[in-house]
């Protein structure tokens, strides 16, 4: 006899499929992130107790935990790489900033360099220029005895150089650069010193009153060499200038010839 069971609305579904059917529904609420108290329509129905709520609960509870971690784990993402980005633009900047006070050093660096070379040029040409300058050898004086003027007191007949109005102790100066190669007494020309000149020509002072140079110095236009005087063949105090061609009496040159081809306005 076979015994058939009754079926219909009263029959409730095992216990094991459902707790199998809800753990599967709080798994994917939990994975998906979501947080819920929902509980299913079969525990919902009955009045018995509902052992599997706690499971829901924890579910839920650890489904908050993870979000909460997740989320704070996004947030300190997020600041590293703010702060990453902060840290590369401000390096940026600096690098900037470095770069360009490198390129105002060196521009500053070339522009002293270039002004002190300039400064430097511009010293040396002027040194130049005073050196091959010529100047009178008498200041602010003037030409008292032509070149080639007739007398008898020149043995010769006739004036070898010219002479410049000066009383006894006025500073003669070498006419240009050159070096000394006579200092000392020359007859009738007295005290004298004669100069060979950079431009292979000489010059002569005669009827100094004393000598401030020696042989073998190096003198410049301008310099101080000696005071005029009387010393010698002379009527009175005053310089005599001559200009040769070589050392030797008698190689003299116009000398108001020469110190104007050199520039000096006498």
């Amino acid at each position: 006899m076979a015994f058939i069971r009754a079926t219909g609305k009263h029959r409730r579904t095992s216990r094991p499929v459902k707790t199998g059917r809800n753990i599967a529904g709080i798994a994917t609420l939990a994975a998906g992130g979501v947080v819920a108290s929902v509980a299913s329509p079969a525990l919902a129905a009955t009045d018995e107790a509902r052992p599997h709520d706690t499971g829901l609960q924890q579910a839920v509870v650890l489904g908050d935990e993870t979000a909460s971690r997740v989320e704070a784990q996004a947030d300190a993402q997020q600041a590293d790489a703010e702060i990453a980005a902060a840290r590369a633009k401000a390096e940026a900047v600096a690098k900037k900033q470095a770069d360009e006070a490198k390129r105002r050093a060196e521009a500053a660096k070339k522009k002293a360099k270039a002004a002190h070379e300039a400064k430097v040029r511009a010293a040396r040409d002027a040194e130049r220029k005073r050196l091959n300058a010529f100047v009178a050898p008498i200041s602010d004086s003037y030409v008292s005895t032509s070149y080639k003027a007739s007398s008898g007191l020149w043995s010769s007949g006739s004036h070898t150089g010219i002479d410049f109005h000066a009383a006894s102790g006025t500073s003669v100066h070498a006419v240009g650069s050159g070096t000394v190669v006579e200092a000392g007494w020359g007859g009738s020309y007295g005290n004298n010193i004669v100069i060979k000149m950079n431009d292979g020509t000489y010059t002569q002072y005669g009827h100094l009153s004393s000598l401030g140079v020696s042989v073998g110095q190096q003198v410049t236009p301008g310099q101080q060499i000696g005071l005029s005087g009387a010393t010698g063949n002379v009527t009175g105090p005053h310089l005599h200038f001559e200009a040769r061609t070589g050392a030797d009496y008698g190689s003299d040159i116009d000398p108001v010839s020469y110190l104007r081809g050199h520039g000096v306005n006498v």
